[in-house]
């Protein structure tokens, strides 16, 4: 998500390094959130006590990644605005970045779905939805969630939908094609709320919608040439930070009216503070380590959950589980994670996706 993996746009964003930092630290804010979950299912099986850390919103990695997409597309984008053929050939790059991984582990779902499906704990769906999974169609599922098949997918569909607004404008000149979007953006948000709209109706004018605006905005900034001093930005990402930790808001009334504001806003914070930068000093190996995970935080993102389970169930089989401890157990999980989602974008999506842009390139 928010990432344009191309040998030219690739070279540009490597001057980001604060935003695949900040990737990076998204994408393992929700492993930690989902580790902590099965850790607690670890402490109960063995007799330990177990308090998560569940007053910081670490969910909100999620936003975070929708500002960066909005700021992306704009970043990235920049030699498309206004130019005729923009379209098929924004969609083309976004299919190949964003669909062979998230169907590959679709499909491994699926799988283990059906192969164990006592392991997932998932009420089975019917063909359409599993099909409608995989075309990025929103439904409800029979617990009233709207998911697909592979739960996560739920942030890609939204990625998807913006995808195609996106592609809708970008034939126009970018101060003309950002203003229509943002525009389009708000009276989407203001439909949902006014008129009772059924699903997919319904998640495509969540209010959440509104993130990728705010990196829409950051990016217009960025383009503009503002930049901000190293105090400020320090200033904001505590700023956004606190207002996460304070969890002013109680979420859990309504979710998604409030999740922009409780949320969002404070991902924006991150995200300027992380984009909105003067120069770039020579990284440092931490720092080098961190981008790397930040390249591979689309599949640290999609696997994590077959790297914690599966971590969970090789501890249980070999006794090891007692010894570890639930914070034991999440640690190692997130450092499996790290470690997987590192190999899966080294030999499978990199390869692949380099492989289909070349393909796509070649035929625009």
């Amino acid at each position: 998500m928010g990432y344009e993996r191309t040998s030219g746009t690739e070279i540009a964003l490597s001057k980001l390094l604060h935003v695949q930092v900040l990737r990076a630290l998204a994408a393992l804010s929700v492993a930690f959130l989902h580790a902590q979950h099965d850790a607690e299912g670890l402490a109960a099986r063995i007799g330990h006590g177990f308090a998560a850390l569940d007053r910081f919103p670490w969910m909100a990695g999620v936003d975070v990644f929708f500002v960066i997409s909005g700021f992306i597309m704009v970043y990235a984008s920049r030699p498309l605005f206004g130019e005729a053929g923009a379209r098929g050939v924004f969609l083309a790059r976004r299919l190949v970045r964003i669909v062979p991984l998230y169907w590959a582990v679709t499909t491994l779902y699926l799988a283990v779905s059906l192969a164990a499906p006592a392991l997932l704990n998932s009420a089975p769906l019917q063909p359409w939805q599993v099909l409608a999974s995989y075309l990025f169609v929103p439904f409800e599922r029979p617990d009233g969630t709207v998911q697909p098949l592979y739960s996560l997918g739920w942030t890609l569909n939204y990625e998807m939908f913006f995808y195609l607004l996106f592609a809708a404008v970008i034939v126009r000149p970018k101060r003309i094609a950002l203003s229509l979007l943002v525009a389009g953006l708000a009276v989407l948000v203001l439909a949902g709320r006014l008129l009772p709209l059924p699903q997919p109706l319904a998640f495509w004018t969540d209010p959440i919608l509104l993130e990728f605006a705010f990196g829409l905005g950051l990016g217009w900034l960025h383009a503009k040439g503002v930049t901000l001093g190293r105090g400020v930005r320090w200033a904001l990402a505590l700023a956004a930070v606190a207002l996460l930790a304070a969890n002013l808001i109680d979420l859990r009334s309504d979710l998604s009216e409030m999740r922009p504001l409780a949320w969002g806003l404070p991902a924006a914070l991150l995200v300027a503070a992380a984009a909105l930068s003067r120069t770039e000093r020579e990284p440092s190996a931490l720092t080098r380590f961190a981008v790397t995970a930040g390249d591979a935080s689309y599949a640290i993102y999609l696997v994590h959950p077959f790297a914690i389970r599966g971590m969970g169930v090789v501890l249980a089989r070999t006794g090891a589980d007692a010894a570890l401890g639930p914070w034991g157990f999440v640690a190692l999980s997130l450092a499996v994670t790290l470690l997987a989602g590192i190999l899966v974008h080294r030999l499978f999506e990199r390869p692949l996706t380099d492989a289909l842009r070349a393909w796509v390139d070649r035929r625009a």
